[in-house]
Protein backbone atom coordinates (compact mmCIF):
# COMPACT_ATOMS: atom_id res chain seq x y z
CA UNK A 1 0.00 0.00 0.00
CA UNK A 2 0.93 3.54 -0.67
CA UNK A 3 2.37 5.94 1.88
CA UNK A 4 0.25 8.45 0.55
CA UNK A 5 -2.73 6.35 0.78
CA UNK A 6 -1.96 5.17 4.09
CA UNK A 7 -2.27 9.07 5.40
CA UNK A 8 -5.47 9.12 3.79
CA UNK A 9 -6.27 6.31 5.85
CA UNK A 10 -4.71 8.04 9.17
CA UNK A 11 -6.58 11.18 8.96
CA UNK A 12 -9.60 9.54 7.73
CA UNK A 13 -9.99 7.87 10.75
CA UNK A 14 -9.01 10.51 13.40
CA UNK A 15 -11.15 12.62 11.99
CA UNK A 16 -13.85 10.34 12.46
CA UNK A 17 -13.16 9.01 16.00
CA UNK A 18 -12.78 12.86 16.83
CA UNK A 19 -16.42 13.70 15.45
CA UNK A 20 -17.78 11.37 17.81
CA UNK A 21 -16.97 13.28 20.57
CA UNK A 22 -17.20 12.43 23.81
CA UNK A 23 -19.46 9.99 23.64
CA UNK A 24 -17.03 7.67 21.21
CA UNK A 25 -17.61 5.32 18.43
CA UNK A 26 -17.96 1.45 18.01
CA UNK A 27 -15.52 -0.52 15.92
CA UNK A 28 -18.64 -1.52 13.67
CA UNK A 29 -19.74 2.28 13.06
CA UNK A 30 -16.23 3.05 12.18
CA UNK A 31 -16.44 0.01 9.52
CA UNK A 32 -19.95 1.44 8.41
CA UNK A 33 -18.33 4.96 7.59
CA UNK A 34 -15.24 3.03 6.25
CA UNK A 35 -17.38 1.25 3.15
CA UNK A 36 -18.92 4.85 2.64
CA UNK A 37 -15.49 5.92 1.69
CA UNK A 38 -14.10 5.32 -1.68
CA UNK A 39 -10.64 4.38 -0.14
CA UNK A 40 -12.47 1.19 1.50
CA UNK A 41 -12.91 -0.47 -2.31
CA UNK A 42 -15.60 -1.84 -1.03
CA UNK A 43 -13.44 -3.79 1.45
CA UNK A 44 -13.95 -4.04 5.30
CA UNK A 45 -11.74 -2.52 7.50
CA UNK A 46 -9.89 -5.45 9.08
CA UNK A 47 -9.45 -5.39 13.16
CA UNK A 48 -5.51 -5.66 12.38
CA UNK A 49 -5.50 -2.76 10.27
CA UNK A 50 -7.51 -0.68 12.63
CA UNK A 51 -4.64 -1.82 15.59
CA UNK A 52 -1.89 -0.66 13.16
CA UNK A 53 -3.62 2.43 12.23
CA UNK A 54 -4.35 3.43 15.72
CA UNK A 55 -0.55 2.37 16.83
CA UNK A 56 0.63 4.81 13.29
CA UNK A 57 -1.41 8.01 14.28
CA UNK A 58 0.19 7.96 17.92
CA UNK A 59 3.88 7.69 16.23
CA UNK A 60 3.30 9.90 13.87
CA UNK A 61 0.81 12.25 15.50
CA UNK A 62 0.60 12.07 19.16
CA UNK A 63 -2.79 11.37 19.04
CA UNK A 64 -3.80 8.51 21.32
CA UNK A 65 -6.81 6.69 20.31
CA UNK A 66 -8.26 5.05 23.58
CA UNK A 67 -11.37 2.60 24.22
CA UNK A 68 -14.13 2.98 26.55
CA UNK A 69 -14.91 -1.24 27.32
CA UNK A 70 -17.87 -0.09 30.21
CA UNK A 71 -19.72 1.71 27.65
CA UNK A 72 -19.64 -0.68 24.94
CA UNK A 73 -15.96 -0.05 23.52
CA UNK A 74 -16.54 3.08 22.15
CA UNK A 75 -13.29 4.65 20.77
CA UNK A 76 -12.54 8.20 21.40
CA UNK A 77 -9.53 10.82 21.47
CA UNK A 78 -7.75 9.85 24.41
CA UNK A 79 -5.55 13.44 24.69
CA UNK A 80 -8.27 15.96 22.64
CA UNK A 81 -5.93 19.07 24.08
CA UNK A 82 -3.83 18.33 21.33
CA UNK A 83 -6.56 18.63 18.42
CA UNK A 84 -7.37 22.05 19.99
CA UNK A 85 -5.63 25.68 19.34
CA UNK A 86 -2.19 26.21 18.04
CA UNK A 87 -0.71 22.78 18.71
CA UNK A 88 1.35 20.86 15.95
CA UNK A 89 -0.67 18.23 15.58
CA UNK A 90 -4.21 20.15 14.90
CA UNK A 91 -2.18 21.92 12.95
CA UNK A 92 -0.87 18.76 10.99
CA UNK A 93 -4.35 16.83 10.64
CA UNK A 94 -5.46 19.98 9.48
CA UNK A 95 -2.98 20.81 6.42
CA UNK A 96 -3.11 17.23 5.86
CA UNK A 97 -6.91 16.99 5.44
CA UNK A 98 -7.47 19.87 3.59
CA UNK A 99 -4.06 18.60 1.28
CA UNK A 100 -5.96 15.20 0.71
CA UNK A 101 -9.62 17.09 -0.06
CA UNK A 102 -7.56 19.37 -2.79
CA UNK A 103 -6.01 16.10 -4.24
CA UNK A 104 -9.14 14.52 -4.80
CA UNK A 105 -10.34 17.60 -6.71
CA UNK A 106 -7.29 18.29 -9.31
CA UNK A 107 -9.73 18.01 -12.10
CA UNK A 108 -11.15 21.42 -10.54
CA UNK A 109 -7.93 23.37 -10.32
CA UNK A 110 -8.67 26.44 -11.94
CA UNK A 111 -11.33 26.83 -9.75
CA UNK A 112 -9.51 26.23 -6.06
CA UNK A 113 -7.92 29.18 -5.60
CA UNK A 114 -5.43 29.67 -3.24
CA UNK A 115 -2.86 31.63 -0.77
CA UNK A 116 0.77 31.30 -1.62
CA UNK A 117 2.76 31.05 1.85
CA UNK A 118 6.15 32.14 2.39
CA UNK A 119 8.36 28.63 3.07
CA UNK A 120 12.03 28.54 3.96
CA UNK A 121 12.26 25.02 4.10
CA UNK A 122 16.10 24.62 4.65
CA UNK A 123 16.12 27.13 7.25
CA UNK A 124 13.06 25.64 9.23
CA UNK A 125 14.61 22.46 9.23
CA UNK A 126 17.48 23.44 10.53
CA UNK A 127 16.06 25.80 13.29
CA UNK A 128 14.40 22.53 14.40
CA UNK A 129 17.44 20.78 14.03
CA UNK A 130 19.56 23.20 16.62
CA UNK A 131 16.24 22.94 18.89
CA UNK A 132 16.73 19.26 18.88
CA UNK A 133 20.61 19.17 19.56
CA UNK A 134 20.20 22.41 21.84
CA UNK A 135 22.91 24.00 19.82
CA UNK A 136 23.09 27.97 19.03
CA UNK A 137 22.31 28.88 15.75
CA UNK A 138 23.78 32.05 13.77
CA UNK A 139 22.01 34.00 11.62
CA UNK A 140 22.56 37.12 9.67
CA UNK A 141 19.38 39.02 9.66
CA UNK A 142 18.26 42.30 7.85
CA UNK A 143 15.42 43.86 8.97
CA UNK A 144 13.55 45.64 7.20
CA UNK A 145 14.86 49.52 6.51
CA UNK A 146 18.44 48.03 7.33
CA UNK A 147 21.01 48.37 3.90
CA UNK A 148 23.55 45.39 5.66
CA UNK A 149 22.37 42.38 7.61
CA UNK A 150 23.39 42.03 11.49
CA UNK A 151 25.53 39.05 12.55
CA UNK A 152 23.91 37.43 15.42
CA UNK A 153 24.49 34.11 17.67
CA UNK A 154 21.88 32.69 19.55
CA UNK A 155 19.37 30.19 21.30
CA UNK A 156 16.66 28.88 19.27
CA UNK A 157 13.29 28.37 21.92
CA UNK A 158 10.80 27.85 19.54
CA UNK A 159 9.34 28.60 15.91
CA UNK A 160 6.01 30.05 15.45
CA UNK A 161 3.85 30.47 12.08
CA UNK A 162 1.49 33.73 12.00
CA UNK A 163 -0.08 35.06 8.57
CA UNK A 164 1.86 32.60 6.20
CA UNK A 165 5.26 33.68 8.37
CA UNK A 166 7.61 31.78 9.79
CA UNK A 167 9.36 32.99 13.06
CA UNK A 168 11.62 31.98 15.67
CA UNK A 169 11.94 33.19 18.93
CA UNK A 170 16.07 33.69 19.91
CA UNK A 171 17.26 33.95 23.55
CA UNK A 172 20.27 36.08 24.08
CA UNK A 173 22.45 35.08 27.70
CA UNK A 174 25.71 36.66 28.41
CA UNK A 175 27.00 36.16 31.72
CA UNK A 176 27.98 39.48 33.85
CA UNK A 177 31.45 39.79 33.53
CA UNK A 178 33.92 42.53 35.50
CA UNK A 179 33.35 44.91 32.86
CA UNK A 180 29.88 44.38 31.20
CA UNK A 181 26.49 43.15 32.99
CA UNK A 182 24.68 40.36 32.75
CA UNK A 183 22.73 40.48 29.33
CA UNK A 184 19.09 38.42 29.10
CA UNK A 185 16.54 38.81 26.82
CA UNK A 186 14.45 37.42 23.60
CA UNK A 187 14.39 38.48 20.20
CA UNK A 188 11.71 37.14 17.43
CA UNK A 189 12.83 36.90 13.74
CA UNK A 190 11.41 36.13 10.75
CA UNK A 191 12.81 33.40 8.70
CA UNK A 192 11.86 35.32 5.04
CA UNK A 193 14.67 38.29 6.46
CA UNK A 194 17.43 36.10 7.36
CA UNK A 195 19.70 35.81 4.73
CA UNK A 196 22.32 33.09 6.10
CA UNK A 197 22.04 30.50 8.72
CA UNK A 198 24.53 27.91 9.71
CA UNK A 199 24.64 25.80 13.30
CA UNK A 200 26.94 26.38 15.76
CA UNK A 201 28.91 23.85 17.61
CA UNK A 202 27.97 25.96 20.76
CA UNK A 203 25.42 24.24 23.26
CA UNK A 204 22.90 25.18 25.56
CA UNK A 205 20.48 24.73 28.20
CA UNK A 206 17.12 25.86 27.74
CA UNK A 207 15.47 27.13 30.33
CA UNK A 208 13.19 24.48 31.85
CA UNK A 209 9.95 27.19 33.05
CA UNK A 210 9.89 27.89 29.72
CA UNK A 211 6.40 26.92 27.85
CA UNK A 212 6.45 28.51 23.93
CA UNK A 213 2.42 28.54 24.05
CA UNK A 214 2.36 30.64 27.52
CA UNK A 215 5.11 33.33 26.09
CA UNK A 216 2.89 33.77 22.98
CA UNK A 217 -0.42 33.53 25.13
CA UNK A 218 -1.51 37.29 25.57
CA UNK A 219 -0.09 38.04 21.92
CA UNK A 220 -1.96 39.14 18.75
CA UNK A 221 0.72 37.41 16.86
CA UNK A 222 4.06 37.11 16.93
CA UNK A 223 5.49 40.38 18.11
CA UNK A 224 6.25 40.44 21.87
CA UNK A 225 7.39 43.76 23.68
CA UNK A 226 8.43 43.05 26.82
CA UNK A 227 7.47 46.36 28.32
CA UNK A 228 3.55 45.63 26.79
CA UNK A 229 1.43 44.26 29.73
CA UNK A 230 -1.92 42.17 28.96
CA UNK A 231 -4.57 44.42 29.65
CA UNK A 232 -9.01 44.36 29.30
CA UNK A 233 -9.62 45.93 25.63
CA UNK A 234 -12.95 47.04 24.84
CA UNK A 235 -13.69 47.06 21.35
CA UNK A 236 -17.40 47.71 19.27
CA UNK A 237 -17.56 45.75 16.04
CA UNK A 238 -19.60 47.18 13.60
CA UNK A 239 -22.27 45.40 10.20
CA UNK A 240 -21.54 42.55 9.34
CA UNK A 241 -17.92 42.43 10.43
CA UNK A 242 -19.13 41.23 13.98
CA UNK A 243 -20.99 38.16 12.74
CA UNK A 244 -17.02 37.84 11.42
CA UNK A 245 -15.44 38.28 14.62
CA UNK A 246 -17.76 36.15 16.41
CA UNK A 247 -16.83 32.99 14.43
CA UNK A 248 -13.10 34.24 13.76
CA UNK A 249 -12.05 35.44 17.52
CA UNK A 250 -8.98 37.75 16.99
CA UNK A 251 -8.23 36.13 20.49
CA UNK A 252 -8.71 33.34 22.52
CA UNK A 253 -9.57 35.91 25.79
CA UNK A 254 -12.64 37.24 23.60
CA UNK A 255 -15.83 37.38 24.79
CA UNK A 256 -19.39 39.29 23.89
CA UNK A 257 -20.60 41.53 26.19
CA UNK A 258 -22.83 43.52 24.84
CA UNK A 259 -25.00 44.63 21.49
CA UNK A 260 -27.20 47.61 19.87
CA UNK A 261 -28.12 48.81 16.77
CA UNK A 262 -25.91 47.56 14.38
CA UNK A 263 -23.25 46.85 16.36
CA UNK A 264 -21.53 43.88 18.71
CA UNK A 265 -19.29 45.07 22.01
CA UNK A 266 -15.87 42.37 22.60
CA UNK A 267 -13.63 42.76 25.38
CA UNK A 268 -10.33 41.51 24.52
CA UNK A 269 -7.73 40.48 27.13
CA UNK A 270 -4.45 40.78 25.96
CA UNK A 271 -1.14 42.82 25.19
CA UNK A 272 -2.07 46.02 23.04
CA UNK A 273 1.02 45.43 20.69
CA UNK A 274 1.71 47.54 17.78
CA UNK A 275 0.33 44.49 15.61
CA UNK A 276 -2.75 44.58 17.77
CA UNK A 277 -3.11 48.23 17.03
CA UNK A 278 -2.68 47.68 12.86
CA UNK A 279 -4.79 44.91 12.60
CA UNK A 280 -7.68 47.66 13.82
CA UNK A 281 -6.40 49.95 11.60
CA UNK A 282 -7.14 47.73 8.46
CA UNK A 283 -10.23 47.15 9.60
CA UNK A 284 -10.83 50.89 8.95
CA UNK A 285 -14.45 52.17 9.97
CA UNK A 286 -15.83 48.09 11.20
CA UNK A 287 -13.88 48.37 14.37
CA UNK A 288 -13.76 51.28 17.09
CA UNK A 289 -11.36 50.92 20.38
CA UNK A 290 -13.28 51.94 22.89
CA UNK A 291 -11.08 51.00 26.11
CA UNK A 292 -8.65 51.93 27.26
CA UNK A 293 -8.36 55.33 26.20
CA UNK A 294 -4.82 55.38 25.11
CA UNK A 295 -5.09 52.74 22.75
CA UNK A 296 -8.17 54.15 21.23
CA UNK A 297 -6.34 57.49 20.50
CA UNK A 298 -3.17 55.98 19.51
CA UNK A 299 -5.59 53.90 16.30
CA UNK A 300 -7.09 57.31 15.87
CA UNK A 301 -3.51 59.28 15.29
CA UNK A 302 -2.73 56.19 12.99
CA UNK A 303 -6.31 56.36 10.81
CA UNK A 304 -5.48 60.36 10.88
CA UNK A 305 -1.93 60.16 9.64
CA UNK A 306 -3.76 57.64 6.41
CA UNK A 307 -6.00 60.47 5.98
CA UNK A 308 -2.77 62.55 5.49
CA UNK A 309 -0.88 60.49 3.31
CA UNK A 310 -4.33 61.17 1.02
CA UNK A 311 -4.74 64.48 1.23
CA UNK A 312 -1.21 64.96 0.40
CA UNK A 313 -1.78 62.79 -2.90
CA UNK A 314 -5.07 64.95 -3.82
CA UNK A 315 -2.93 68.40 -3.22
Amino acid sequence: MRIPTLFKEYIWLVNTIRRAGDDGISFAEINEKWLEMDISEGVELARSTFNRHKDAIEDIFGIYIDCNRQNGYKYYIGNPEVLQGESVQNWMLSTLTVNNIIGEAMSLQDRILLQPAIVEGDYLKMAIEAMKKNVKLAVDYRKYGDEEPRHLTFEPYCIKLFKQRWYILGHFHRDAMADRPEVDYFGVFSFDRIMNMSLTDDKFQMDPSFNAQAYFEECFGALVNDDTVAQRIVIRVFGDERFYVRDLPIHKSQREIGQGEGYTDFELFMRPTVDLSTHFVSRSFLIKVLEPQWLADEVYHMHQQAVQMYEVDNQ
